[in-house]
């Protein structure tokens, strides 16, 4: 008898551990996986470590925006630029926010989210260049820095002009090299231009946006592995919340992204 209560005892202790299990299994939905997302933090407003090394900008709170609309949970990395969508074709990530430029390109090997900026390549010059080059074209016989793999470094490339292009893992390296008189000109994304010319304190007076490529207009978007449309329509989701409850436009004022 006691041998049989025991027994009892044993196959209802397993039959409650099993519902229990169960249960979890059952009450587990798609918002408890954890989302990667990978940024190159080096690109002010969009993505940029602060002086507390915490990563802020438009884009992380973008992300952390989409987190809150989508009840996902988000984890972003701070990746270099130079191998990032080598990164996301390794699953290290799971997508990149980090000023990507949709191409035509890239739209063959990656999926893009809806587009949430527009930007145009900027020139940057030192303030005290009175002959600055105020279209693309004249930077011919000119030696340019540009973030290395960027929309500017291809442009230049693919421009078919004599120009020296200097490229770095930074916008920042660049700058630098263009205050100590190595460069003639700085190459970038205008919102980023912006950051370095008007917002950066560090850099107040000393540089300023002679010309932009009004030719080439690019749309800003997240991007994931082709093929990737549980990912992708996740982040639409958010992005089309934000639209329409006006917080989009609420971080482009906060970052004077306009």
């Amino acid at each position: 008898m006691k041998k049989i209560y025991i027994t009892l005892l044993l196959i209802l202790s397993l039959s409650t551990i099993s519902l229990v299990a169960q249960g979890t299994k059952e009450n587990t939905t798609e918002a408890d996986k954890t989302i990667v997302i990978a940024s190159n933090c080096e690109w002010p407003p969009l993505e940029f470590v602060d002086k507390n090394g915490a990563m802020v900008g438009f884009e992380i709170d973008l992300i952390n925006e989409i987190a809150n609309e989508t009840g996902y949970k988000f984890v972003i990395k701070n990746v270099s630029w130079d191998g990032i969508f080598a990164g996301l074709a390794n699953g290290a990530y799971d997508g990149v926010a980090s000023g990507v430029s949709v191409t035509e390109e890239r739209k063959a090997t990656l999926n893009f989210s809806t587009t949430y900026l527009k930007v145009t390549q900027a020139i940057i010059c030192l303030s005290e260049n009175n002959k600055p080059a105020t279209t693309i074209k004249e930077l011919a016989g000119k030696k340019v820095g540009v973030l290395i793999g960027s929309t500017g470094d291809i442009m230049l490339q693919d421009s078919g002009l004599d120009v020296k292009i200097m490229s770095y893992d930074s916008i920042a390296l660049a700058v630098e090299d263009l205050l100590n008189g190595n460069l003639s000109a700085v190459v970038t994304d205008s919102v980023v231009a912006g950051e370095y010319v008007v917002s950066n304190k560090v850099f107040a007076g000393k540089l300023k946006v002679s010309g932009k490529s009004e030719d080439n207009v690019e749309p800003i978007a997240m991007c994931f592995k082709k093929g990737d449309s549980k990912t992708t329509d996740i982040i639409n989701k958010g992005l089309k919340a934000l639209e329409e409850n006006g917080k989009l436009d609420e971080l482009k004022v906060k970052w004077a992204i306009l």
